[in-house]
Parts: structure tokens; C-alpha cells; sequence
């Protein structure tokens, strides 16, 4: 192995084993061997794991709105955008909820002409308050729920015809989520699920570490220098996958997991469409039809 490529291979290598001792409850040993990677995740690694447990990323979001905006993210919400609205085209919704809308660039993008109500659902308030402001003047009832989707799903609203959730349903407990699918089965016509197609490996395993320690540097080097959206948005959540005494942001699958919790709440797959090849892993967007509500 040439010298350069055994210095990136060790140094991956670190900061899986550092991530490994965050899940083990030793941040001093955690910040030594991401330091000692010498790599600029391994440095904002080592900063994050040395301060006490924060707020969510999506409470200020600032970071995560400079993340989707640029990088691979550019070329991910275009395409995305395009299966969306090919979907809505085809299925007509008046009716269309989006659950966990971001800032509405998705929603906005592709809500049908025919469609005349709009539900977003979003629990960061300067999120959806941005999300509100890019249906303005727009000849339809939106409605906005400032929740997770449990706390939507709780409240009773009226069925829809369709619902989307672009990158945002690996952010609900998989403990909960069997039951959140099932009640959405019971009120949405047509789910589109748009996530990433993740290697099956045990949570918090040496599997999960060396793959998440080979490819963050990947989303990393896609923003400048200085840029924060690597300790601002990346690290918080790479370090909640690990670390059990902070928030935990993320609880990702294999795309064909994603299908059989669909299958299992009561949708019928129809379709995984792929998306685009993003520096984390694969984008599918999974369309689901449910077998309870009538067409629209």
C-alpha cells in the first residue's frame, strides 16, 4: 500500500475506534484517537465529544438549511423533486400532507395543480415558519402542524389522499414508528418515502463505526473550510448515533427494511425508484399504496 493510502486507511480506522469509544462511555479516549486521526472530522469529532450534550440540530437550524442547500444536496432535492412530481402527476392528490417538511423546498416543488389542501408537518418552528412563507399567494388551504408526526397523528386530522417524508422518517424511534405506519395507513391513500439505502450492519457494532468513519469525511469535504455545517450538523448527528447519553437523531435501514414496515403496517409497495448516488449511501424513493383508505 503507497504511504498516502495507508495514512487515510489509518486514519479511518481511528475515528472508527473513536466512535466505538463513544459508544462506550469514554469521551477522553473518544477525543484522543479522533485527534490523533488527523483529519478535520477526526478534529471537530474530538471538539464535539469534549462539550456536555445540546439541542437538536433542527432547533436552529441554520447549519442543516447551509447543508441541504449545498454539496450533494443539490443534485439529491433535484431529483427527488422530479420522482415527486412524476408521482403527483400521475396520482392526481387533491389532499397531500408532508411529513417532516423541512423548509418547504420539497413541498412547494412539487404540490399538483389539481391539489387544493396541504398539511406540513414539522416540529423545528423556523422551519415550517419558512415552509409557510413559500405557499403565499398560493390559491390553496395549507395548514401547518408544528409536531412531530406523532404528535399530527394524535391531534385526528382528516384523511389525505397523498403524504410524502423526504429523508425524515429514519428520524422517528423505530420503537414507535410500526405504530405511527399503521395509523397513517389508516387516513393516507399513497405514501412516498424517500430514504437511504443503508448497509444492514448492528447499531453501534465495529460495522456501523468503519462505515460511518469512510464515508462522513465524504459529506465533509463537500463544504468549504470553516463552514458549519460540519460541527453544526454533521457531527451532532455521526456522534447521536453513538453516543447513548446524547439526543439520538437518526435510526437508519436498508431500503428493503423500509419496505417491509411499509408491507407490515398495512401498504402495498408498488414502486422503489431510484434516485441518485449520495455520498452517505444510495437515495430510494419507496411508493407505497395503502389497502384501507379508497382512492382518490
Amino acid at each position: 500500500m503507497v504511504p498516502y493510502l495507508r495514512w487515510m486507511a489509518d486514519a479511518v480506522d481511528d475515528v472508527a475506534r473513536a466512535l466505538l469509544a463513544v459508544a462506550d462511555g469514554r469521551p477522553t479516549e473518544a477525543a484522543r484517537l479522533a485527534r490523533g486521526s488527523g483529519t478535520a472530522l477526526g478534529a471537530l469529532l474530538a471538539d464535539h465529544v469534549a462539550t456536555a450534550p445540546a439541542g437538536g440540530v433542527y432547533e436552529e437550524p441554520r447549519a442543516f438549511e447551509d447543508f441541504i442547500s449545498g454539496g450533494g444536496n443539490v443534485g439529491l432535492y433535484a431529483a427527488t423533486i422530479a420522482a415527486l412530481g412524476s408521482l403527483h402527476a400521475r396520482e392526481r392528490p387533491a389532499s397531500l400532507a408532508d411529513l417532516g417538511c423541512g423548509d418547504g423546498r420539497v413541498t412547494a416543488a412539487v404540490i399538483p395543480e389539481q391539489c387544493r389542501r396541504v398539511d406540513l408537518v414539522e416540529p423545528s418552528a423556523a422551519l415550517l415558519a419558512a415552509a409557510q412563507a413559500r405557499f403565499a399567494g398560493r390559491d390553496l388551504t395549507v395548514t401547518a402542524h408544528a409536531t412531530t408526526l406523532a404528535g399530527y397523528l394524535a391531534a385526528g386530522p382528516p384523511p389525505v389522499d397523498a403524504a410524502q417524508t423526504t429523508y425524515a422518517l429514519h428520524t422517528v424511534d423505530p420503537g414507535t414508528r410500526p405504530a405511527l405506519l399503521a395509523a397513517l395507513a389508516e387516513r393516507v391513500g399513497v405514501l412516498a418515502v424517500a430514504e437511504f439505502d443503508v448497509p444492514a450492519f448492528a447499531d453501534r457494532s465495529p460495522a456501523h463505526a468503519a462505515y460511518a468513519a469512510e464515508r462522513y469525511p465524504r459529506g465533509l469535504a463537500e463544504y468549504p473550510e470553516g463552514s458549519e455545517v460540519g460541527p453544526g450538523f454533521l457531527v451532532p448527528v455521526l456522534v447521536g448515533q453513538f453516543d447513548p447519553a446524547r439526543p439520538r437523531l437518526t435510526w437508519e435501514q436498508p431500503v428493503a427494511a423500509w419496505a417491509a414496515e411499509l408491507e407490515a403496517s398495512g401498504y402495498r409497495v408498488e414502486g422503489i425508484v431510484p434516485l441518485c448516488d449520495y455520498w452517505w449511501a444510495p437515495a430510494r424513493l419507496v411508493v407505497a399504496r395503502s389497502a384501507k383508505v379508497a382512492p382518490c
